[in-house]
């Protein structure tokens, strides 16, 4: 019923969730009404475009960002990344060992629903899926070389379009639905959802700063942050946006944030991997 409430809503008001008119759970529906309502928000802006998030809004913001891109303050990560990634563990097998392609240009397929586990696999948690089954310890979710070897997959990946799939499963399908109502619920001291800042006032200014629009804001991740003096993946980037609004933050790469993921990632199908990304 809820879905349905939000569809109504968003019939007359266009700041409303744009989301599928039935209760059952139907991802194509979802998709074609999320991206249409950001192509009729935003009209002059090139779909592809959207994958740079504020600079795709703002002239002056994406001046700004051409110039530092120039020397691109990931680049380190991606350093380290492809550093990391070719050095065997104890055991003599490499991270590309773990993977399809060996691990190149494949970003674009994360996250998927694991019909063997029953949850969503994000990039994040096949890379420590990768270095415990080899005997290694996991890292750590939010920063510093989980942040590097994402970055450096991601960087292999540019250009390649999100191709996300969401099988009819119903395990699959209630990961999808509860990353939709992630997103879309109020939580916190703000009363805030994810949807308030990406989908109801992106564009908008927050002081210096321009919200990101929700359509294509996964396909940037890891991301350097000027706020952050580093890198951050995408578990650092909900945890901080939890905070912001007065929430308690879940753990990093906790089931929901996986299935938010699934969601926001399957909503950009199409559109370019553009990570590593800078923001400010």
């Amino acid at each position: 019923m809820r879905r349905a409430v939000l569809l109504a809503l968003a019939m007359f008001c266009l700041a409303a969730p744009p989301v599928a008119a039935a209760d059952s759970v139907n991802p194509k529906a979802d998709f074609k009404a999320f991206r249409a309502y950001f192509i009729k928000r935003f009209p002059k802006v090139p779909l592809n475009d959207f994958v740079n998030g504020p600079y795709s809004m703002d002239a002056g913001l994406r001046k700004q960002w051409q110039a530092i891109d120039a020397f691109p303050p990931y680049q380190f990560a991606v350093d380290k990344g492809k550093q990391m990634f070719a050095t065997p563990f104890k055991n003599g097998k490499t991270y590309g060992d773990c993977f399809p392609n060996k691990g190149i240009g494949i970003r674009q397929n994360y996250p998927y629903f694991d019909a063997k586990s029953g949850e969503v696999i994000t990039l994040d948690v096949a890379l420590n899926n990768c270095r415990q089954a080899n005997g290694e310890q996991p890292l750590d979710y939010t920063k510093d070389d989980m942040a590097a070897l994402t970055a450096y997959m991601a960087y292999t990946s540019r250009g390649k379009p999100f191709d996300i799939k969401v099988s009819k499963d119903p395990r699959a399908l209630a990961a999808y639905r509860n990353g939709e109502e992630y997103f879309y619920t109020r939580r916190g001291q703000l009363s805030f959802s994810c949807a308030s800042c990406h989908v109801q006032s992106a564009g908008d200014h927050i002081r210096t700063e321009v919200l990101a629009p929700a359509l294509g804001l996964v396909a940037a991740l890891p991301i350097y942050r000027s706020a952050w003096g580093g890198m951050g993946t995408t578990s650092r980037r909900l945890r901080t946006c939890n905070s912001q609004v007065g929430a308690v933050p879940l753990k990093a790469e906790d089931e929901l944030y996986r299935d938010v993921e699934y969601y926001l990632s399957y909503m950009s199908n199409g559109l370019p991997i553009s990570g590593p990304g800078t923001r400010p």
